[in-house]
């Protein structure tokens, strides 16, 4: 989905949710602090502060599957990887996003504003030219076409980030936009920087 198309359903949703007001009945939600201290268990409770929006769900939901095509980016281009430090990048973005999937998909809520959203496919998102052109590329340019489609990728997703902040109502969902808004932008330093 386009960086453009992103950000206006993102504003769209907060126009629509400013309205609706928050849920009645829905749980108190646990910190993911409080979360990752207690255990598995506690592993999908939903995140603390105020009442999870709409627009908060529409952005877990769309960061969801994000990460989802990174790893699956990332998974078709490492093992043809020749860059030792690229790989290692590679690495470490897939460790970062397969830890952020399971705490987004635990804080998805199963009632209130937005959860017709949270059961959707996201099996649609990003843009298979970009796996298309990795599949393509030859053992000697593949680290080149993964800089360049990560970039782009990763770029996309802090801009995303960086939206929900300002439109988010739930404070511990836009603390995590603002750590994927600095890491991602960190990521397309390193990538667009590298050799």
């Amino acid at each position: 989905m386009p960086r453009a198309t992103l950000l206006t359903c993102l504003l769209a949703a907060s126009l629509l949710t400013a309205c609706a007001g928050p849920s009645e009945g829905s749980p108190a939600p646990a910190s993911p602090a409080a979360s990752a201290a207690a255990g598995p268990a506690a592993a999908g409770a939903p995140p603390a502060g105020a009442e999870m929006s709409g627009i908060d769900v529409v952005f877990l939901n769309t960061m969801i599957g994000h990460s989802e095509r990174t790893v699956q980016i990332v998974r078709l281009a490492r093992d043809r990887l020749r860059d030792d430090a690229l790989r290692t990048l590679a690495a470490a973005i897939e460790a970062t996003e397969a830890d952020e999937l399971s705490a987004m998909r635990g804080w998805l809520p199963t009632s209130g504003p937005g959860v017709s959203a949270a059961g959707h496919d996201h099996a649609g998102h990003g843009d298979d030219t970009a796996l298309d052109r990795l599949r393509a590329a030859s053992d000697a340019d593949v680290d080149r076409v993964l800089r360049e489609v990560l970039a782009d990728h990763q770029r996309a997703a802090a801009d995303l980030a960086r939206a929900q902040v300002g439109v988010g109502r739930n404070e511990r969902v836009r603390d995590l936009a603002r750590r994927i808004d600095q890491s991602r932008s960190a990521e397309v330093e390193l990538l667009r920087g590298t050799p």
